[in-house]
């Protein structure tokens, strides 16, 4: 997969908040988004996801080649898209194992048996330290805010997307989760050789990361590229960039 962000924006509630975004992200690269809040990082995501609180004013999202920024969340999806958001919602009454279930389901012409599909939910489960008895619960709800994240990242260890979006997976965790975050999203990525587009505000999740690309937002624009060395100056100097 090649995703191809050119000259975006788009506005939430009638405010221009994407002003010109451009990113290519190709097949099984790892990119980081930085930046202050309000930078518009969160907004980028849930319009590459097609967010129906998202306008788009101008410019166009490419899969391949080919535009899709007339699609629905879901045709999305079926492209192998995936979105882990900044604050997942608890829906009562949905059951995770469900849940899990039918999107599989959706995404993948051959659904996996049963005993397959739950062996899979339950060593992605060990390995984020979840809990066995909040599997068998409604999604997300009564979790706390890292369980929450970490349910996030269950789902995509099992859809298995070919881009995965992650909207601050780091952020509500302490030291020890986040380590155990990072290492379920390295695994995940050098299993299915995906792509990660990972927004942080803070550079301590990629302590235990080797990103190849770092763009820093601002303002609703990319205003910095670089590799990794540009975390340090990050840490250093703060978001001191200007386009």
């Amino acid at each position: 997969m090649i995703l191809e962000v050119k000259e975006l924006h788009a506005e939430m509630e009638g405010k221009e908040v994407l002003k010109g975004v451009n990113m290519t992200l190709k097949d099984s690269e790892f990119h980081v988004i930085m930046g202050p809040n309000g930078s518009g990082k969160t907004t980028l995501a849930k319009t590459i996801m097609g967010h129906p609180g998202v306008k788009i004013t101008k410019g166009d999202i490419l899969v391949d080649g080919n535009s899709i920024k007339e699609m629905l969340p879901n045709e999305r999806a079926k492209l192998g898209i995936f979105l882990q958001f900044q604050n997942p919602i608890e829906i009562e009454g949905l059951g995770i194992v469900n849940f899990l279930n039918t999107a599989k389901g959706s995404l993948s012409q051959q659904k996996p048996s049963y005993k397959e599909f739950m062996g899979d939910i339950k060593s992605n489960a060990e390995k984020l330290k979840i809990r066995e008895d909040l599997i068998g619960r409604s999604l997300n709800y009564g979790f706390s805010g890292g369980e929450k994240k970490k349910m996030e990242i269950l789902q995509m260890s099992i859809l298995k997307p070919k881009l995965a979006i992650l909207d601050e997976p780091d952020s509500g965790l302490d030291i020890d989760a986040v380590k155990v975050v990072a290492e379920n999203i390295n695994d995940f990525k050098k299993k299915n050789d995906s792509g990660v587009l990972l927004i942080t505000h803070y550079s301590r999740i990629l302590n235990y990361m080797e990103p190849q690309f770092i763009h820093v937002m601002k303002d609703g624009k990319v205003v910095k590229e670089g590799g990794k060395d540009l975390i340090h100056e990050i840490e250093k100097e703060g978001y001191k960039f200007d386009r």
